[in-house]
Parts: C-alpha cells; sequence; structure tokens
C-alpha cells in the first residue's frame, strides 16, 4: 500500500539495505457537474474479466508467488516478512499474508491441513500482539518475535495507519465468510481494538504517530486507497461514509480521458494524491467495485457505479498511452532496492500526467516502473488485447525460489529485483479471482462480534458501531 510518511520512508531504507522526466504532457483540471459526468460516463463500460480454470502456465505462476511466503514465514510468530528476509510488517501485510494464504488453499498448492496451522499461527498472534496506545496494530511489527517497532526496526511504539489497518480488516471479514469455522476467534481480533481514535462517527479516518510528549494525529486517505479504507471500516458495521464519499466535481483530464481526482493540496496537507491503478484493483476483485454495498447498511448509494467508471478509465487510459505512444504501462506505488526505496508511479499527481515521485513530491523520471502486481490486476480484470501483450511483458520477472520481481523499469526494460509480499499476494489474489470471480460475496451470518455486541452490558466500550453516536450530518 502508499506509504506516505518521513517515518515510513526511513522503514524503507532500513528494509531494502538489510533484505539486499515526466513522461508525457500535464492534465487539466476541470470542474463537471454530476449531471456531465454521467452523460461522459455513460455507456463507456467495457469490463469483461478473465474468468476460468488455470493454464498450467497460471498454476506455475501462482506457485512461484506462494514460495515468497513459504520462504519469509517465521516460525515463532507465524507472521510473514514484508520484503524478502527483511523480518519487519504492518498490517498491511498481514492482510496481505492472509489472501495469499486463502489463495493458495483454493488453487490447490497447500492442504486444508497446512492452510489451519498457518491461518492459526497468525490468529494466535493477533489475538495477543501488543497494540499502540493500548488500542490498535502498531504501525510496524518484528516478525520474528511479534514486538512493536518503529520505522528503523527498533522497538517502540510507532503510532498507527488507518488504511494499513483496513487491509487486515478486510481479510478478517474475508476469511471468516469462505470459512465460518474461524468466524469467532477473527471475530475476537476487531474486538481487542479500540476504535475511538482512529474513525470518527462520520467516518473520516485518522492515523496517529508518536513524538515525545503525545500522539500526532492526521486524517488518512486519498482517492482509490481511501475508499478501500473506508472498505474495512464499513464491512464490520462502522459508518465509514466521509471516506467513501466521491466528489464527482473534482477531475482531471489525461490525454483527453477524463478521470476523478482528489484535489486536496499536497503543499497544504502533507500528503501526496496520485492516481495509482492498485487500489482499484484490490476494489475489483474483492468487491466488484462495490465496496460491499449489500453488505453495509452505511454505503453511500450510487457510487459504486462510479468506482467502476473511474476504475475503467484508469485502466483505459494506460491502454490508450501503449496505443498511442507504445510505451507498455502498468502504474502503482512500488518499491525499489535504492533510494528513496519507495515511488509512486501516477497517472496524474502534483499537476502533471505520468509522473513518478516520492512522498515528499521529488520526481525520478527514469525510474517508472511497469508494475508486476498491477499487470496482474489489469489482465484478471479487462480481458483485451492489450493486457495480453503487457503479459508478456512481466511474465519471466520473478525467481522461481524465491518470488516475483516488482516490475520493469519503462525507461530501459531492467528488472527492479526486489521481492514483496505486496507483490506476491496480488499475484495469488489475481489467479484467485480469475478461478471464482468476486471473491467477496456477502454471505457472512451473524456471528460471535453480532451477538456480542447486540448484549448492551458486554461491549467492550470501544467505540465499535453500536457503542457509537449517529453522524449529526
Amino acid at each position: 500500500m502508499p506509504c506516505m510518511s518521513r517515518q515510513c520512508s526511513r522503514y524503507l531504507a532500513c528494509l531494502v539495505v538489510l533484505s539486499l522526466t515526466v513522461t508525457s504532457g500535464c492534465g487539466v483540471i476541470a470542474r463537471k457537474t454530476h449531471d456531465t459526468y454521467q452523460k461522459i460516463s455513460a455507456g463507456s463500460l467495457r469490463y469483461q474479466g478473465r474468468i476460468g480454470p488455470l493454464t498450467p502456465k497460471e498454476l506455475a505462476w501462482a506457485k512461484t508467488a506462494w514460495k515468497y511466503f513459504v520462504n519469509n514465514t517465521n516460525p515463532d510468530t507465524g507472521l510473514v516478512n514484508s520484503i524478502d528476509r527483511y523480518s519487519t510488517a504492518t498490517a498491511w501485510h498481514i492482510g496481505d499474508y492472509l489472501s495469499a494464504l486463502m489463495a493458495a488453499y483454493q488453487l490447490g498448492l497447500i492442504d486444508k491441513i497446512e492452510f489451519d496451522q498457518r491461518l492459526s499461527r497468525v490468529l494466535e498472534f493477533l489475538a495477543k500482539m501488543e497494540l499502540a496506545d493500548g488500542k490498535l496494530p502498531n504501525k510496524f511489527y518484528n516478525t520474528k518475535n511479534g514486538s512493536m517497532v518503529n520505522a528503523n526496526g527498533q522497538p517502540a511504539e510507532a503510532g498507527w495507519s488507518a488504511v494499513d489497518i483496513s487491509r487486515l480488516m478486510v481479510w478478517l471479514k474475508i476469511i471468516g465468510e469462505h470459512y465460518p469455522e474461524y468466524h469467532e476467534y477473527l471475530d475476537k481480533v476487531i474486538m481487542r481494538w479500540g476504535f475511538c481514535e482512529v474513525i470518527d462517527h462520520c467516518g473520516t479516518l485518522y492515523k496517529a504517530t508518536r513524538n515525545e510528549t503525545n500522539w500526532d494525529k492526521k486524517q488518512e486517505g486519498r482517492l482509490g486507497y481511501e475508499e478501500y479504507a473506508g472498505t474495512g471500516f464499513s464491512l464490520w458495521g462502522f459508518n465509514a461514509n466521509a471516506s467513501r464519499q466521491i466528489k464527482l466535481d473534482q477531475r482531471v483530464y489525461v490525454d483527453k480521458q477524463s478521470l476523478l481526482y482528489d484535489e486536496r493540496d499536497p503543499r497544504l496537507t502533507d500528503t501526496i494524491n496520485p492516481i495509482l491503478t492498485p487500489a482499484y484493483l484490490l476494489l475489483g476483485m474483492e468487491f466488484g467495485w462495490q465496496e460491499g454495498a449489500k453488505y453495509s447498511q452505511y454505503w453511500p448509494k450510487g457510487n459504486g457505479d462510479v468506482l467502476k467508471q473511474q476504475a475503467e478509465s484508469v485502466y483505459r487510459v494506460q491502454e490508450q498511452r501503449w496505443q498511442q505512444s507504445k510505451i507498455f504501462t502498468a502504474r502503482g506505488d512500488h518499491y525499489l532496492a535504492a533510494p528513496p526505496y519507495q515511488l509512486f508511479d501516477s497517472i496524474f499527481a502534483n499537476g502533471y500526467a505520468w509522473s513518478t515521485l516520492a512522498e515528499n513530491g521529488q520526481w525520478y523520471p527514469k525510474l517508472s516502473l511497469v508494475s508486476t502486481r498491477a499487470a496482474f490486476g489489469m489482465w484478471v480484470l479487462w480481458d483485451t488485447p492489450y493486457t495480453t501483450e503487457l503479459m508478456k511483458v512481466i511474465e519471466a520477472l520473478f525467481d522461481k525460489d524465491r518470488g516475483w520481481y516488482e516490475g520493469r523499469y519503462e525507461a530501459s526494460g531492467a528488472y527492479e529485483r526486489i521481492i514483496t509480499s505486496n507483490t506476491n499476494a496480488m499475484v495469488l489474489e489475481s489467479l484467485l479471482y480469475k478461478t471464482r470471480g468476486q471473491i467477496f460475496q456477502s454471505k457472512q451470518k451473524a456471528g460471535y462480534f453480532n451477538v456480542t455486541l447486540d448484549k448492551i452490558y458486554e461491549r467492550p466500550q470501544h467505540c465499535l458501531p453500536p457503542e457509537r453516536p449517529m453522524c449529526p450530518l
């Protein structure tokens, strides 16, 4: 997921050391009415997923991705490293591991015994892990001993990230839906956490960082990842409207394609707001761009279609770039094995199209990547001649004994050889989607979480949904 803080940058620098020109013109920002947006978008969707059994080649792809998780599982905690051979992970990475684990089981890479043993180890950790301020998952954990650490890997309470936590919440819900025998234990993980500081009554999400005297709390999330983050909370009954209510009048034109854009000014918010691909891929594979609409009473009606239209535009503008300029394009956030250690290959950011930038806003145009995880997600969600050709660009980017690389550089074709849980989890999740379609089906029945919260005098007073006042708006 996007790492958009200086603390996170220090984490990436440590992580890599221990483990191992803007390319076109600027876009034009414009404001349009809701009606105009609907007219432009109506009838434009040509979404058709690549659904069917895995071929022998695709099964081999899955086995390669799973090899990463086999190699990087720590036996004492059951946790998986965020990057090959680096013993730190976030809540987002734990969610990645759960997605990879379910995919490995459903694709026949492991049997029920191994699935149960691996999942039970993670549940054991989650049931007793230390919490930042005694409330929420810490930003970073040591995967060998399970202790809280900071961005430098030193023992510390580093704070929390609502976006990272949401990824874990999504997959706690999905695992419980598919395997109700674990429902109670997954619910008990959520019941441990205190939600008073991470989401307000109207659904705004917050991150927190520990400084010398107190906690510094700021709003977290930008368009795409913010909607995904709201999903994790809404699936558990929280009102997440503020993080999922898309503004239809904030738009940008990139190569004559119209996309929604987050106009919050990075100079004022200290948070970059690039248009990236991966969040829309996760929303498509897991929720069909509906974000659990049938499941959550708090879903803002109609936004599902908007997300699907935005995802289609995000895909189409990259396909068009290849058609017009013959530049293979699969844009996302990615790690790299040298400073600045993480980059955001955007469709649009900071006033320009196709800009590659670090979280401090500095540009790195020669380091744009054809992202392996973005390519896999686009390939499985859009069955088109472009994605067929795109897969030929990245289908050899792996070490069969270690997993899939981050991608191939646009400028030179060279590999970015760092190997991460983000990318290998996306490969497995994409191949799982291919075999079954939308992963979350809203079929889970009420369990321990619901029954406990129905008992007024047994509620834990952790600002869980029924313990909250209604949003005044």
